[in-house]
């Protein structure tokens, strides 16, 4: 029987490098590629860059790819990663929102991108590093299901992952523990065994996101006012791409006690000024949705939910308002709904569905 044919992609750590042995180990015809997605041609530029942005990604994936007898490609995703996700990260913060860059691009590039080329070499599969698991579930429905190491679970960032991308995913290293595929790397002798996780966000890699969008997207950032909640001015601020929901730092104000951003206006440029109770609320509305596990939703949907990455859940109830509209009441108040991030809806291990906060409600 022929060998089902699988692309990874191959971000140079140890993740990706393990899960292509392991699908080489159980069968596949493992394919290796690097996405080059960074913007600029300058070497040294490039070379500062982390994670999957950097040379150094291209350099230690090709070595993994020669020792584990695999073919690799660099694939050019330029364009794609400049519209679907640098563009995005500016307008979000330009809207007063605070994005995430990294859903759009497992979404945009990572997926769409990467699967649409796959298929076009006759693969059967992509495959990713990433901590999670793909399941299909007794109704039919393909969904992703939580990862066995939890420290590392990175289901919260597939949740919009489409049905027939699900299809087509494989994600070995989610049924192992972190510890384990670090093992797994020393034993057969992979030079990045030991490799540092990337955290930050790979295209901003001083993580100085004001300067960024400053220099890039061709806009005035004027500064503005900061207002309190009955919109008495208290001072100014730098220009609202410095800011985040919830955030207590940098604010440069003297108060007599902590104070937090509970909102951000891009209409009157105010950013809004609270105490830490002003910035609960046990309700959001979230809009772009994306239904995993369940169809969609015609009824009260009992789930956890998730407000950002490093959350832990809260249990809530999601009900549909319209056609791309929901609304998420908690069963007790979350800290810093932030508009622009994700609300990912959990059924047990299994992600149920998922939007773009738009608002608290």
């Amino acid at each position: 029987m022929e060998k089902k044919k699988v692309v990874i992609g191959m971000s140079g750590g140890v993740d990706s490098s393990v899960a292509a042995y392991l699908l080489k180990q159980a069968g596949y015809d493992v394919i290796g590629v690097t996405m080059q997605i960074w913007q600029k041609e300058e070497p040294d530029t490039v070379s500062e860059n982390g994670g999957c942005c950097g040379l150094s990604a291209v350099d230690d994936a090709r070595r993994v790819a020669q020792m584990l007898e695999i073919p690799y490609y660099v694939m050019n995703f330029r364009r794609e990663f400049d519209e679907k996700v640098i563009q995005y990260f500016m307008r979000e913060y330009l809207s007063g929102r605070t994005p995430n860059p990294c859903i759009a691009c497992n979404r945009y590039v990572k997926w769409e991108s990467l699967l649409e080329r796959s298929m076009q070499i006759g693969a059967d599969y992509i495959a990713t590093g990433h901590y999670a698991r793909v399941a299909k579930l007794p109704n039919g429905r393909y969904a992703i299901q939580r990862s066995v190491t939890a420290a590392k679970d990175q289901t919260y960032a597939l949740y919009n992952l489409t049905q027939e991308q699900l299809s087509r995913t494989l994600m070995p290293v989610g049924d192992y523990e972190k510890s384990r595929i670090r093992e797994i790397a020393d034993e057969i002798g992979l030079t990045v065994a030991q490799k540092p996780d990337s955290m930050e966000i790979c295209f901003v890699p001083d993580q100085d996101y004001a300067r960024f969008i400053r220099e890039n997207s061709g806009c005035e950032i004027p500064e503005g006012n900061f207002v309190t909640t009955d919109g008495t001015v208290i001072g100014r601020h730098r220009g609202i791409t410095h800011y985040t929901v919830g955030q207590r730092k940098g604010l440069n104000l003297s108060m007599g006690r902590p104070v937090f951003v509970v909102e951000i206006r891009p209409e009157t440029n105010e950013v809004v000024i609270g105490d830490s109770a002003d910035v609960f609320t046990d309700r959001l509305i979230c809009s772009d949705l994306n239904f995993m596990s369940v169809p969609d939703i015609d009824q009260e949907l009992s789930v956890v939910a998730k407000i950002r990455y490093n959350h832990s859940g809260t249990r809530a109830h999601v009900r549909r308002l319209d056609k791309d509209l929901a609304e998420v009441i908690f069963e007790e108040p979350v800290r810093a709904v932030t508009p622009g991030q994700a609300v990912v809806f959990y059924d047990g291990d299994y992600v149920a569905g998922g939007g773009t906060i738009l608002r608290n409600s």
